[in-house]
């Protein structure tokens, strides 16, 4: 009999289980993959994810894996282009864009080190039931073995199409329908900081990552994916030409060093995150578009929020039961903003207003910075729309 059975083993699901470890709880984490395995991502962690793996005692392990910081940021449309200066989240203003191979394994040695007992190649059949409580899971291996393992609570790390998610048959709550679609690979010979290239129907994407090599994403609007697969390469590239000139000379010099991943499954959603004796995290609560590059920050945040949230109570069947519901609420309220943010951002338009907006502020450092925070959430749009900004934009 376990405290707790977490799904998953990637950003949220290890996380989740080396914390609940860390709490005193006994914990079984099961994922799929046997690990080190690469993941489709935008790898990029905002502040407030730095900031975690320092909280949980990581970053030095993230810092020793060949990885380039990343400084500064940049940002060009429409002929302006906009560059500053990352704002801290808990002193720390360095980021970085972990390759997943290199990521999801640290997580999961940090949860293994925290207690939890780690089963690798583990793909979950189904949930036990105790009347309209989740009581368990069953499971099969790589090698075809059958098991079964009884919890007080089950925790659905398991992505986008989350097995638990299915199984509790957990509704969406809020549902918009996929907007873009991506393509991507890595060059070496291409130094970069964190680099955002935007013009009507094209966005482009650049971040620094592991063993000097840099990921380049492209984005195209989600009805034109089907012309786009069909020569992904071409597209690529000239998405790139047309949208970052002088990104696509540099490459000119370059090599890219991997071939093209993409996809064009890029949903938006909140699932209730939360029932009798289970509960979601990360990807599986709550997915939206890659383009924001939110979801390894937000599933750390996430992972913490449920944990917290849960404390002392697990073995408490009603007070579990409340702090579950109060997760799901605050998951819903504190995320929803970043969300609608990333739907703007994903319709790959630009209003009139906004480039107003980044004009206005173009002149003004400070307001550059923050206009950046807004993107990472060390500033919220109440703390942006303050009233240097509102003088600011009278003005101009």
């Amino acid at each position: 009999m376990y405290d707790v059975i977490v799904v998953g083993a990637r950003c949220a699901g290890a996380p989740t289980a080396m914390l609940m470890a860390r709490a005193g709880y006994r914990v079984l984490l099961l994922e799929k993959a046997h690990f080190p395995q690469d993941k489709l991502s935008s790898h990029y962690l905002h502040q407030p994810g730095v900031a975690m793996l320092d909280r949980w005692g990581l970053l030095e392990k993230i810092r020793s894996t060949n990885i380039t910081p990343i400084e500064r940021v940049s940002y060009e449309i429409s002929g302006l282009r906009l560059e500053g200066s990352l704002l801290p989240a808990d002193g720390h203003s360095t980021t970085y864009a972990p390759r997943r191979f290199v990521l999801d394994p640290i997580l999961a040695d940090a949860a293994g080190a925290a207690g939890a007992e780690f089963r690798e190649g583990c793909t979950v059949t189904g949930l036990l039931h105790e009347g309209d409580k989740i009581a368990g899971v069953t499971y099969k291996t790589t090698e075809g073995r059958e098991f079964t393992e009884r919890a007080h609570l089950v925790i659905g790390a398991d992505g986008m199409r989350s097995a638990v998610a299915k199984f509790v048959d957990a509704p969406k709550v809020i549902e918009n329908p996929a907007m873009a679609c991506t393509y991507y690979s890595y060059w070496e010979g291409l130094p970069a900081h964190f680099e955002l290239y935007e013009r009507p129907g094209r966005w482009v994407g650049v971040v620094p990552t592991n063993d000097a090599r840099t990921l380049v994403m492209t984005y195209f609007p989600q009805a034109e994916f089907q012309q786009v697969r069909t020569d992904a390469q071409s597209a690529y590239l000239e998405a790139i030409r047309t949208t970052a000139p002088s990104l696509h000379e540099r490459l000119s010099a370059a090599t890219q060093a991997e071939r093209l991943y993409g996809t064009g499954e890029q949903l938006n959603f909140f699932r209730q995150a939360s029932g009798p004796g289970w509960a979601l995290v990360g990807d599986a609560a709550h997915h939206k578009d890659s383009i924001a590059a939110r979801g390894i920050t937000d599933a750390f945040l996430q992972s913490q929020m449920l944990v917290d949230h849960i404390g002392q109570d697990l073995h408490d069947p009603a007070a579990l039961a409340k702090a579950c519901d109060r997760y799901a609420q605050d998951l819903q309220d504190r995320f929803v903003e970043f969300y609608r943010g990333t739907l703007n951002v994903a319709e790959l338009s630009i209003p009139e207003e906004r480039l107003s907006l980044l004009r206005a502020i173009s002149t003004n450092q400070t307001l550059v910075d923050r206009y950046f925070g807004t993107l990472s959430g060390v500033c919220t749009l109440e703390e942006f729309y303050n009233e240097e900004l509102l003088d600011t934009l009278a003005q101009a």
